[in-house]
């Protein structure tokens, strides 16, 4: 188990609540001084300084957030867009049922009748079906639905100009089951697809079809019990005649790493299991064992560094996933469908390796029991596509929270108006 000494000016900036650009300020003004770790050259802080800087701002570092709210009743989700079941487990364990699961990809089908034989997979095209048997007989609608760009012949952009994308079949399906609260989630990137105009069609098609979209936002799956930099934005819309506010889930103080995810601790009660992976090629591990806990291409030597570049060395930007290793004392970078992609890498801290399946599971809070099916590069894709199941845990608990208001209202209306009667 790994000791932690340093925290990085990310963590610090989760920790205290304080933006990195207000730190880096602290930091040239000599207000809250980094030090710099030797071999990235970043701005790191000794624990006992941010300690020291808490207890003065009066700010208490251990986790006190606590999200968890028990259902009044039995609520009820269907999802699309399922993939291997991240956000179904997730919405499973804070307690909302999950009535039926649409997914087109046949191994991630295979995967949710592996691990819940009694949930309801509709495996098929979106398009195929028709989600009106579940007409106001579930509370929840929710899905990841891939982004695509609309036509925007109209002024108003509708589900006319949505035809033809998954986003319309989303909004379809929600049209047809009239639920109480719909969610979607998808990448950060939808905020600046189309430069905006992606986000404002699908907010003005919700609206179109009865919903109030709660003013967007992007979750961080690090401030939710997950063990890596994840974005995702969560697009929220109330049907139009319940007159209640939706609360985001509260972030979490504590943050999680790496080691959180692969040793016995806090998120797991043992080590992560032994399990397949991928394997770089000899040329890429050559250069890869070069490479320190935290650091990445620039930490090569310049002839190496010019070498596994190639023409990229001399363009711009970080491109700070090439040749990444990622240390045990913070958060893994996001996941992606293929653990050995150039631009993308995620090598293990202490082997030179890309990360296990089971590792994989980890770092996105998976159960250890949660089976993946297909070959090795199919789990690879299906984990790196999921929603981490503890950001969907805590979004359970959001839902639920909107759920058990919205009911207790309802019921005491009717004890009112059965009042009213009895007079």
């Amino acid at each position: 188990m790994v000791t932690k000494e340093y925290y990085s000016l990310n963590e610090v900036s989760l920790i205290l609540g304080k933006s990195k650009e207000t730190l880096r300020r602290w930091d040239r003004e000599g207000k809250f001084s980094a030090v710099r770790e030797p071999i990235s050259q970043y701005r790191i802080y000794k624990k006992d300084q941010v300690n020291a800087l808490l207890d003065q701002l009066s700010i208490d570092y251990e986790d006190t957030v606590d999200n968890m709210v028990k259902p009044i009743k039995e609520f009820k989700v269907l999802e699309l867009f399922a993939g291997a079941g991240g956000l179904a487990v997730g919405l499973e364990k804070s307690g909302i049922k999950c009535v039926a699961l649409n997914e087109i990809d046949k191994w991630a089908c295979q995967t949710l009748r592996e691990n819940r034989p009694n949930w309801n997979v509709l495996e098929g095209d979106i398009r195929t079906f028709d989600f009106s048997q579940y007409n106001n007989k579930v509370d929840i609608v929710t899905g990841g639905f891939p982004c695509q760009a609309f036509s925007y012949a109209g002024k108003k952009l509708g589900m006319k100009d949505a035809r033809g994308t998954l986003f319309y079949e989303f909004a379809r399906a929600v049209k047809e089951v009239n639920p109480l609260i719909c969610i979607g989630e998808n990448v950060k990137g939808l905020l600046s697809h189309e430069k905006g105009k992606t986000i404002e069609g699908m907010i003005s098609i919700l609206d179109e079809i009865g919903y109030n979209v709660v003013p967007v936002q992007v979750l961080k799956a690090v401030n939710y019990r997950v063990p890596q930099k994840r974005e995702r934005v969560i697009l929220v819309g109330v049907r139009k005649d319940i007159d209640l506010k939706y609360e985001y889930p509260k972030p979490h103080n504590k943050i999680y790493n790496l080691v959180d995810a692969l040793k016995k601790g806090e998120l797991f009660d043992c080590d992560v299991p032994e399990s397949e992976g991928s394997k770089y090629p000899d040329h890429k591990k050559e250069v890869l064992d070069l490479v320190p806990p935290k650091g990445y291409w620039r930490n090569l030597p310049l002839d190496i560094q010019k070498q596994y570049m190639g023409k990229s060395f001399y363009l711009g930007g970080g491109k700070t996933g090439i040749a990444r290793r990622i240390g045990w004392d913070e958060p893994s970078l996001t996941l992606t469908c293929s653990p050995a992609q150039k631009q993308t890498e995620r090598c293990h801290p202490e082997e030179t390796r890309p990360f296990t399946v089971r590792e994989y599971a980890r770092i996105q809070t998976f159960p250890d029991d949660w089976k993946f099916m297909g070959a090795v590069s199919q789990r690879y894709k299906q984990i790196g596509n999921a929603v981490p199941c503890n950001l969907g845990q805590e979004i359970g608990y959001s839902i639920i929270n909107f759920l058990n208001a919205y009911y207790s209202k309802q019921n005491k209306s009717e004890l009112s108006i059965s009042s009213d009667n009895a007079i």
